[in-house]
């Protein structure tokens, strides 16, 4: 057995809305494609038809390289509603994945927090495929959705 090697990618975004349109929003399994970069194709599948909860079970079909596809099946392992949620991968692209989500008051809104802990397979052999498109890629993806959340909440309506 290969040894695994665990990444760990952090952000955090004031967003400029309450607590409450903050958790309304991402406890909406719907609005993440919407905040995903267009040129992954992320689609939900199943799973999103109701309020976030405890051993929800989400499909996403994501396109990871041009004409290649996965199914991305994730499951909400833990929620405090309007605090954190936290959602594993059970099927998808990465060895591990561990997606925390945190939510705090702060005197500009709500300060959000994203933090993720990953491994890719086949490690040591995926090693430079972190550092030169794993990595960058997740960095892209979540800069895309703190401009589009910029835009969008700043913006309402």
């Amino acid at each position: 057995m290969f040894p695994v090697k665990i990444h760990r990618f952090e952000q955090t975004q004031v967003l400029p809305v309450s607590l409450e349109e903050a958790w309304s929003f991402f406890s909406n399994p719907r609005n993440l494609d919407a905040i995903t970069p267009p040129e992954l194709a992320f689609q939900t599948q199943s799973g999103d038809d109701e309020a976030m909860f405890p051993g929800q079970i989400i499909i996403h079909r994501i396109r990871i390289l041009p004409g290649i596809w996965t199914n991305w099946v994730t499951e909400i392992v833990e929620s405090e509603e309007g605090r954190y949620f936290i959602d594993e991968q059970r099927f998808g692209p990465y060895r591990f994945w561990h997606h925390l989500h945190r939510f705090e008051p702060c005197e500009e809104g709500v300060r959000m927090l994203d933090r993720i802990h990953y491994a890719l397979p086949f490690h040591p052999f995926s090693a430079p495929m972190h550092g030169l498109f794993i990595r960058p890629q997740l960095e892209h993806i979540f800069s895309h959705r703190h401009r589009v959340l910029e835009e969008r909440l700043s913006n309402p309506g």
